[in-house]
């Protein structure tokens, strides 16, 4: 396996394989969060307010589309990374394989569920009767490219597990450029309106699909994707659900009650929904160390894991955690005093731009928090103990958010009781999974 030693994360300097691995990922996520916003820095722009509002309302439900299967291409990632790590190559063969195979069918279903249930879903909500038809075409036309958005995820965590976070970085780079392209063309040129800009991405997205899978049929043999050879094994698939049910789950239980979070902020109008919209995007800039060092946190995990390597797998979580919390916080900071700044550039109305403000003021000192969190789940799915960070999340990030929403608001009537929901919880998963990791035998979960 002298072509995959280069990719391996179970030898040589533990910071540097972290920092190696977790930087193509930052700039990956930097770019995807660059054609998430031009879409919406576009929409505000060219098209005004309701236009805007129509896309940022549709994204905590695309979120629960998708999410569900994200989580089970985290699944499917650990069990690869675990036979990678051990060098089996039998295993690693029939885990990617059943991974593509299983890929390919929730894509599939997604497409049906995302385009037919859209307009109740969405009602459901309770989005603005004026912002209602827009957001119908955008959730449509989006979920319509289902499989490459699913296909993509997949394709990315197969390269991941096996310590390839390079070549990702580039075919988002360029799906990234094509997104921004098409958005101008076809909306600031054209003026076609929101579903041209879900049509941009859902044409992005399918070129980096294709670009992931010409990849993966040209790696190493060790785990080059065939595809005569995709289908299921019943057994890599139990692994494959098992690891990632839990991730996805959870992923789609946080999205209900992202959902519930912004059925609220509907309720205070157009202005609130995209003011909130646009912060939501900025945020997104402040997740990215977050996001990064936790995905690379997981493989890392993983790798060592299946290799025994259990006094390195503990030191390489310490560093990751230290190095995401004072990332996030430093992004925090300068968010929380540039945020008028970077809202104008969504839209100039100064009640969006007022909106969007106080949410950076009650939120981002406590980014240290949401990546602490983030930082052990990754740990914890990386050990194979994945249901861990779903129940934690399960009861913070969902049910006691949703109540405390629920209780509060009925007594103070404020879009600020919405915002403080997410720093509190943040708090609270923070505090048990402190106490679980120090008290915890995780390391040894996948020895026993």
């Amino acid at each position: 396996m002298a072509n995959t030693s280069s990719t391996l994360m179970t030898e040589g300097s533990i910071w540097k394989r972290i920092i190696t691995f977790a930087v193509p990922l930052f700039w990956g996520n930097l770019f995807q969060q660059l054609y998430n916003t031009a879409d919406s820095m576009i929409v505000g722009n060219f098209l005004g307010d309701a236009a805007l509002a129509a896309v940022s309302s549709s994204g905590s439900l695309i979120f629960l589309m998708v999410g569900f299967f994200n989580g089970i291409a985290i699944g499917s990632g650990v069990v690869i990374a675990r036979h990678f790590g051990a060098r089996d190559i039998s295993g690693l063969q029939k885990s990617i394989h059943t991974t593509t195979a299983f890929g390919l069918i929730c894509g599939c279903v997604l497409t049906v569920v995302g385009v037919f249930a859209a307009p109740q879903i969405l009602v459901l909500m309770g989005t603005p009767e004026a912002v209602l038809p827009n957001s119908i075409i955008y959730f449509r036309i989006y979920f319509s490219g289902s499989l490459a958005f699913v296909m993509y995820n997949f394709f990315v965590g197969i390269l991941q597990s096996v310590g390839d976070s390079r070549h990702p970085l580039i075919y988002l780079v360029i799906s990234s450029v094509v997104n921004i392209v098409l958005d101008l063309v076809l909306i600031g040129v054209f003026h076609y309106g929101v579903g041209a800009a879900a049509l941009a991405t859902v044409i992005s997205q399918f070129i980096s699909a294709f670009l992931c899978l010409f990849q993966l049929l040209g790696s190493p043999e060790e785990f080059r994707l065939s595809i005569r050879e995709i289908r299921l094994d019943r057994n890599m698939l139990r692994q494959i659900v098992s690891n990632g049910f839990p991730a996805g789950f959870q992923n789609s239980i946080i999205s209900v009650a992202n959902v519930f979070v912004q059925a609220n902020i509907n309720q205070f109008g157009q202005m609130a929904v995209a003011g909130c919209g646009a912060y939501s995007k900025i945020q997104g800039f402040g997740f990215l160390p977050i996001t990064c060092f936790s995905m690379a946190l997981t493989t890392f995990i993983s790798q060592n894991l299946g290799a025994k390597q259990y006094d390195r797998a503990r030191k390489g979580s310490v560093f990751g955690i230290v190095c995401t919390i004072a990332a996030a916080e430093l992004i925090g900071v300068f968010v929380y005093f540039s945020a008028p700044l970077l809202l104008s550039a969504f839209n100039d109305t100064a009640e969006v731009i007022a909106y969007g403000t106080s949410q950076a003021h009650t939120e981002t000192f406590f980014f240290f928090l949401l990546a602490f969190s983030h930082c052990m789940a990754g740990i914890l799915r990386g050990a194979g103990r994945s249901t861990v960070p779903m129940i934690v999340m399960l009861v913070f990030w969902c049910v006691v958010r949703i109540s405390y929403i629920t209780v509060v608001i009925h007594f103070i009537p404020s879009i600020k009781v919405v915002f403080w929901a997410y720093p509190l919880t943040w708090s609270l998963s923070s505090l048990v999974f402190l106490i679980y990791y120090l008290k915890s035998d995780w390391i040894h979960g996948l020895e026993k």
